[in-house]
Parts: structure tokens; sequence; C-alpha cells
């Protein structure tokens, strides 16, 4: 497998397929201590950023001129990542587009251990190496060469990871990365979706709800891919790809060295697609996920997902309004109120301040006072 080298500046979204699946540190057991020794946000609507500096918080503008979410974040694509950040608390994933560089260092540390494990399993049944790209036909041009690579290796060898998905859903671009597809012993191929765990306890329900979304949504894409239903059209229509134009040295000497004899990203989009409808690749029985212990390395436990395909499209739907534009951000009901205790926005949330989620629930011993 290929991984991408940029050599020049490039837009965040370039390098083609990006789906941070490790998502431990939202629920209330691994972020009490950690959430703890956080500044809180003042009531300026300012917020601490990494070097200590006051980062201005930009306020939802209620009107007919705002842009969709889609254009103010100048995003072509979404990954299916932000949709499952919408399932545990939309106003936070919000908040989290209009700070990007606001990461506390333990959450941070998080994500990066969980990477490395991430990467460590990839290295098991992959070899890596970088291509240099310059463009980003060149970036996406070599997640599809991984894709080329692996469909033969998981229908010869029955086993791959991060396995790159993408269709378009409710006329907006989904893109993803399967942690791992595997066959089982009566033939069955299944997905595995792994989880590391800061602590060595399972998540809380409103975590494996979450996580349960997720894989469920990539079942649903890479479903649509094998049967034929994801279109070039489609993704050079959202991404504005150049499907002509040529592939840089390096990647046409990768795509050689694979036996692919390729020109342009187009010639390579063609045999993707091919390969992806011709190969006989089954659509996905069984939905698993698979908690670990970061520092031991002990499965914690699994979870089997059962998928209700019209429920995951009526809330894919109600994620994807947001995002066109045709409603404002919501934050949690009150049943889940809980939450708020945790995040880092709590103190400017505007969900809260409107009366979304009651005062009673904040100020309990008020209310029954009165």
């Amino acid at each position: 497998m290929a991984e991408t080298g940029e050599e020049e500046t490039m837009p965040a979204e370039a390098s083609g397929f990006s789906d941070l699946s490790d998502s431990e540190f939202l629920d209330l057991e691994d972020t009490q201590e950690s959430s703890a020794s956080l500044s809180k946000p003042g009531p300026s609507s300012e917020l601490p950023g990494k070097d200590g500096m006051l980062i201005s918080l930009p306020k939802w503008k209620r009107g007919l001129d705002v842009l969709p979410p889609m254009e103010r974040f100048h995003l072509k694509y979404l990954n299916v990542t932000d949709l499952s950040s919408q399932n545990w608390c939309e106003q936070q994933m919000v908040y989290g587009k209009e700070l990007p560089g606001f990461l506390s260092h333990e959450k941070a540390a998080i994500l990066d251990t969980g990477a490395s494990i991430h990467l460590a399993r990839e290295l098991e049944v992959h070899d890596l190496m970088t291509i240099p790209i310059t463009t980003k036909e060149d970036a996406w041009a070599v997640k599809f060469l991984n894709i080329l690579s692996m469909i033969p290796t998981l229908q010869s060898e029955g086993r791959v990871r991060e396995f790159p998905v993408f269709g378009e859903v409710e006329s907006v671009l989904l893109v993803g990365v399967i942690d791992e597809l595997h066959y089982t012993a009566k033939g069955e191929l299944e997905l595995v979706e792994l989880k590391t765990r800061r602590r060595p306890v399972l998540p809380l329900e409103a975590q494996k709800k979450k996580d349960c979304f997720q894989v469920s949504l990539y079942k649903y894409i890479f479903d649509a891919m094998v049967q034929g239903k994801v279109t070039t059209a489609s993704l050079l229509h959202h991404v504005k790809l150049h499907p002509e134009k040529p592939l840089g040295p390096s990647v046409l000497r990768h795509a050689k060295q694979g036996g692919f004899s390729v020109k342009s990203l187009g010639d390579l989009m063609e045999l993707v697609f091919l390969s992806l409808t011709l190969s006989d690749l089954p659509v996905i029985d069984i939905l698993k996920i698979e908690y670990i212990h970061q520092e031991t390395a002990t499965v914690l436990g699994t979870e089997i997902v059962a998928v209700e395909e019209k429920e995951l499209r009526s809330k894919v739907q109600h994620y994807l309004a947001y995002w066109m534009g045709h409603r404002e951000p919501q934050g949690v009901d009150i049943e889940e109120a809980w939450k708020c205790r945790m995040c880092n926005y709590a103190d400017i949330c505007e969900w809260r301040k409107d009366g979304g989620v009651h005062s009673a629930t904040l100020e309990p011993q008020a209310k029954k006072a009165k």
C-alpha cells in the first residue's frame, strides 16, 4: 500500500480520504479527569488556544443570506466521522469546525496513541511506502491505487485493513476508511472497527450508539460501491477533480510497479469502478466493533451491530440537512445534558443559552427549592 507525502502545500482535503475513527475521549468515564485540568471558557465567547491566546468564536448567523455550512467551511465532501460526531452532539461538532486548532493536550495524546495502534495493525497485513504528490489528483490517485491492490488481496488472502470508501448520499459526498475487512470461516464478509480506550473500561451506551452509527454508514457506502451505485461523475463533480490531468511521475511509477498502465486520473478511476463491480466482492454481512485498552492491547469487549437501514437513512437525512443549510445546529436533548459537563464549549454554547438544554438540568437544586 501507498500513502501520500505532500511535496507542496495543499488543501487539507487534497490528500483524499481522511477519517479519524477513534473517538474514545467523548464519553464521561474517559474525560472526567482530563477535563478538570482545562481552562474554562469565559463569558466573552472566547476560548484558550493551544498557545494560551484567546480565540474568538464566530456566532451562528441567523438569516437567509447565511452560507450553508458546506460552503462556509469550504468543504467539498464530509467524512463519515463528521456525521457520527453529530450523533454525539451536533453543536459540539460545529464548534470544533469553527475552532479547528482547539484540542487539549490530553485529547490529542489519546488520538495520537490510537492512531499509532491503528498504524501498527495496518503494518501487520500491508507494506507501506510514501509517494510524493503535488496535486489533489495525485493524492486521490494513490488512494485509488490502494483500492486496486486491496481488492485482489482481500479475495486471495481474506483480509485487508484501512479500506477507503466513498459515495454520494442525499446529494453529499461522504468518504471514510474502514479499519478492517475479512472473510469469516463461513465465507461471510465482516467489517471490524477498532476503538481504543485510554482506561480499561467499555464506553457508555451513548458512545456505543455513536460507534454503531459510524460502522452502519460504512456498510451503506461500501455496499453501494460494490453494487455499482457509485459513479465517476459524482466524485468528479463534488471534489472538482480533473480526470484528464496527467499524473505525477512518482504516482505513475507506483502504478506501473503495481501492473497498472494508466496516464491520468480518469484512466485510474475507470479501472477502480470496473474492479469494484466485476470482482464479485459481496456486500458486508457482519459489523463488529472491537474495544481495546491502549496500554495493554487487551480486548475489553466487542459489539455486533444490527443495521436498520430505514432508521440509518432517516438519521443521515437529518444530519445532512444541517450541512445543506436547511436548519440550524442542534445540541443534545435534555436526557443527554450530562454530556455538557465534559464539553469544552459548554460556557459559550448557544444551544444551552437559548434553552435547548433547560436550566433545570444545570441547577436542579435551585428548581427544587422553588
